[in-house]
C-alpha cells in the first residue's frame, strides 16, 4: 500500500466490515466467520479489521448489536400496524418469528451467550433488548396480560417457535399459526 495521498483509501472502513460480515451471516452462521474472511469480503487487508475490532468477539457483538437492532425493527413496524390488543400480540410476534425464519444466523447471533452475555449486555445491546422487551410488555399489558410471568411466557412463546421452525421442525405458517392460536387461548377469543 502507498503512503501516498492518492494511495488507497477506504471511506468508511468500519461500516465496509461490518456490512461485508452482515452478508457472510445471510449464508454463514457467525461462528463461522473469521476477521480474514470479513476483510476479504470488504476487499481490504487482512490486518484492516484490527483497526476497528479488537478481535473477532468484536466484530461477532456489532453483527449481533445489527441483528438485534433489525429485530427490533421489524417487530415495531409489525407492531404499529396493529388496530387491536390482540393484534398487536400476534403481528408484533409473528416479526420476531418470521425474523428467525428468514435470518436465522443473524438471530442466532443475537441470542449466543458468548457474544451477548445473559445479564451484561454492551452499552448498544442493552437499549435494543430493553425496547424488544418494551414492546412485547405493552403488547402484553394492552391485552390484559399482566401478571408477572406473561412477557416472559409471550417472549418464550415466539422465541421457541421461532427458533423451532427456522430449525425446521415446523413450517413457518405452522409456527405463525400456533403462535396466533395460542394468544387467542390466552385471551380466551
Amino acid at each position: 500500500m502507498s503512503s501516498s495521498k492518492d494511495g488507497y483509501h477506504h471511506g468508511d472502513l468500519a461500516r465496509a466490515l461490518e456490512d461485508a460480515a452482515m452478508q457472510l451471516l445471510e449464508r454463514m452462521p457467525a461462528a463461522d466467520i473469521s476477521l480474514r474472511e470479513v476483510a476479504r469480503a470488504a476487499n481490504v487487508s487482512h490486518n484492516a479489521p484490527y483497526h476497528h475490532f479488537a478481535d473477532r468477539l468484536g466484530l461477532l457483538k456489532a453483527i449481533a448489536e445489527r441483528s438485534m437492532a433489525d429485530l427490533l425493527a421489524q417487530v415495531r413496524a409489525a407492531a404499529s400496524e396493529s388496530k387491536t390488543p390482540r393484534e398487536l400480540l400476534i403481528d408484533g410476534g409473528s416479526a420476531y418469528i418470521r425474523f428467525a425464519v428468514e435470518h436465522p444466523h443473524a438471530f442466532d447471533a443475537v441470542y449466543d451467550p458468548t457474544v451477548c452475555v445473559p445479564g451484561s449486555p454492551t452499552v448498544t445491546m442493552a437499549p435494543l433488548i430493553e425496547g424488544l422487551e418494551s414492546v412485547l410488555a405493552e403488547a402484553a399489558v394492552a391485552a390484559g396480560l399482566d401478571r408477572p410471568g406473561d412477557v416472559v411466557s409471550l417472549w418464550g412463546l415466539i422465541h421457541g417457535l421461532g427458533t423451532l421452525a427456522a430449525a425446521g421442525h415446523f413450517t413457518l405458517d405452522d409456527a405463525l399459526a400456533a403462535h396466533a392460536s395460542t394468544v387467542d387461548r390466552l385471551l380466551g377469543v
